[in-house]
């Protein structure tokens, strides 16, 4: 028994496969293309209320962190400019 979930069912390749064969026309590409899309959609399955939220916090906890981390890093790097090049207060020809 095969554990491959994203191979398409034997039905959408045979039908592709008798479609191609036709070589259809513009609109019987986007035709096929429509029920190929449908028939993708309908395998699509919506996670529940629970899942929903635990997926929703854990990317605003990354968020988050990422800013924390890119604040931080601002924070060193405008330290370190201000240590090389000074912070602009100085007078010159004084």
């Amino acid at each position: 028994m095969s554990n491959v979930i994203d191979e398409p069912g034997e039905d959408i390749v045979a039908n592709a496969k008798k479609d191609r064969a036709e070589k259809r026309g513009p609109f019987g590409r986007i035709a096929l293309f429509l029920r190929q899309v449908i028939s993708e959609l309908s395998k699509v399955v919506t996670p529940t209320r629970r899942e929903l939220v635990t997926y929703t916090l854990v990317v605003l906890v990354f968020v988050i962190i990422m800013m924390a981390i890119v604040s931080g890093l601002d924070i060193v790097f405008l330290w370190l400019v201000r240590f090389i090049f000074g912070d602009g207060t100085t007078a010159v020809g004084l």
